[in-house]
């Protein structure tokens, strides 16, 4: 299976595994609870998704590689240990406590996560001293004499034997003991992602069209040659930063990251020309609409290449304008759920935030509940508006950092504290700078900064519907209703963040060319169906 059903299909051994009865007790008992086995290629996302599976479940991780552990740091070191046995004193040997259980009780002091995962990786590919210790662990739960904590789930990766020659065969006992899920890699779920992740467009669009080279493994006589998705996702941050500071990603940079001198050197002039194009066409001149003279004259005499390359410019710059419009959105969402606690008993219904919001809500996905939390958090109450403001501020510091402390905080959701956070401390500084006092005063200048971040958003929800629709016009201008137009659309309805702002912005001609291509699609089906009946 691919990695992202593996992902779902660990949220619900989670799930299943840490439902209890009406007792208290687990509805599968912990001896019943089998160790989840991941088992793929290098690279291809065994470790990510952990990350990803312990922050959307609110619940503790704690990961070890073991080929980096001996056996006595695995189950302990040896210390002798004086019992009274029939009557008689003997001495005893006895280990202390495993690093790796010590972790799980660490974690849970430090943060308050009595349940979570325990993430073993290359599993499979311990020393000849430590193996016997992992089978042990993965059919008792115990590493030594020390159990895992009850709520504490096992996964483990590994590796399949033909990437590793240290791997070892689990034997039919410990295979009958866990839970087995092989994955494999999938582009299409890995672009998913990517699009989450703001992987550079020119590796996105690269492995558009050569997806051969998205996971190749290899051993020849020269050695071992490799492309993983990690690798990729890695070079993609590095060209990100090495514009920044405008220096030259090469072949042989590439090559640091894309061991395969083939895909590396393929992809290098791929970038190169990416650049080209991408200084040639100019695509924020042609999304405001201003298309330059002789523009569709070079693109009839451009191969097909390059078209591709075009469009694949024209999707990242407006998925980049949706994205910053997502963002603004989740911004929007958290500040009137925490401003809605703080509005007074006085103000007028319709009055200040809310006339200020009046045309969010048809934005939206989800409906905004204003009151949402109380916008006080725990509850507590404050001497003034000022220090209710002040809270509020505080509040988001502090659980920014206990779930960044905590590993349940990813990247997006540390970038929304921080912007809001920003935004409370604005405006509490604007309230005493004013000398607001009453609840009226202070609401009126919450009202006032939340009116001026709506009117932000809504500016560019404004701004990249006319992008979009400069976008059609030019696409259709160049190539009419062909090929191009095809991979246009279809790229707009494989992004994550452009199908998020078209279910809000009424865009006729997306409406208009998916449902030709839907028309298309089922009459290529009826057709080939109808093919294959005459056979």
């Amino acid at each position: 299976m691919n990695i992202k059903r593996a992902k779902e299909e660990i949220k619900n051994t989670i799930e299943a595994y840490l439902l209890k009865d009406m007792y208290g007790a687990y509805e599968i008992p912990p001896i019943r609870q089998r160790p989840v086995l991941l088992i793929g290629p290098p690279g291809i996302g065994k470790t990510q998704i952990m990350e990803q599976i312990s922050q959307e479940c609110r619940i503790g991780l704690v990961a070890y590689t073991i080929t980096h552990h001996t056996r006595q740091s695995a189950i302990g070191l040896p210390f002798i240990q004086d019992r009274i046995y029939d009557s008689r004193r003997c001495s005893v040997t006895e280990y202390t406590m495993s690093e790796i259980v010590a972790s799980i009780y660490d974690k849970i002091a430090d943060t308050g996560l009595a349940e979570g995962i325990l993430f073993i990786d290359e599993i499979n590919c311990v020393s000849e001293t430590l193996a016997p210790t992992m089978l042990q662990f993965l059919q008792c739960k115990t590493f030594g004499n020390h159990a895992i904590p009850k709520g504490w789930i096992i996964v483990a990766a590994g590796n399949p034997p033909e990437y590793n020659k240290s791997v070892r065969e689990f034997d039919i006992v410990t295979l009958d003991r866990i839970k087995m899920i092989p994955v494999e890699a999938d582009y299409g779920v890995w672009k998913e992602y990517a699009q989450q992740v703001n992987i550079h467009p020119a590796v996105i669009s690269y492995l558009d069209v050569k997806r051969q080279n998205f996971c190749r493994i290899e051993t020849t006589v020269d050695g071992k040659l490799f492309a993983t998705p990690r690798g990729w996702e890695d070079l993609s941050r590095l060209i990100e930063v090495y514009e920044k500071i405008h220096r030259t990603v090469d072949r042989e940079v590439i090559f640091q990251y894309i061991q395969y001198p083939v895909i590396a050197k393929d992809f290098a002039n791929y970038l190169e020309l990416y650049y080209k194009y991408q200084q040639d066409y100019q695509v924020d001149e042609i999304l405001a609409g201003k298309v330059r003279e002789g523009l569709y004259r070079r693109l009839e005499r451009a191969p097909f290449d390059e078209h591709l390359s075009v469009m694949s410019l024209i999707l990242a710059k407006l998925n980049g304008g949706f994205r910053e419009i997502a963002r603004k959105e989740a911004r929007l969402e958290r500040l009137e759920q925490l401003f809605g606690g703080m509005k007074p008993e006085s103000a007028v219904r319709g009055a200040g935030m809310k006339e200020a919001g009046d045309s969010v809500p048809d934005r939206k996905t989800a409906d905004i509940q204003a009151s949402a939390g109380g916008g006080s958090p725990r509850g507590e109450k404050y001497d003034s508006p000022q220090e209710h403001l002040a809270g509020l501020a505080a509040g988001m510091r502090a659980e920014r950092k206990y779930k960044s402390e905590s590993g349940l905080l990813s990247r997006r959701e540390d970038h929304l504290y921080q912007d809001v956070t920003e935004i409370l401390e604005r405006t509490l500084q604007a309230v005493r700078a004013e000398g607001c006092q009453t609840e009226e005063e202070v609401w009126e200048k919450i009202s006032e900064v939340f009116e001026a971040e709506n009117n932000l958003y809504e500016d560019m929800f404004e701004q990249w519907g006319q992008r979009l629709e400069h976008a059609f016009d030019f696409v259709e201008a160049a190539f009419g209703d062909s090929q191009e137009m095809v991979v246009f659309v279809t790229g707009l309805n494989t992004g994550i963040y452009s199908l998020k702002f078209l279910r809000q912005y009424e865009c006729g001609r997306y409406y208009q060319y998916n449902r030709r291509l839907l028309f298309e699609d089922q009459e290529r089906e009826i057709l080939g169906t109808l093919g294959g009946s005459n056979e």
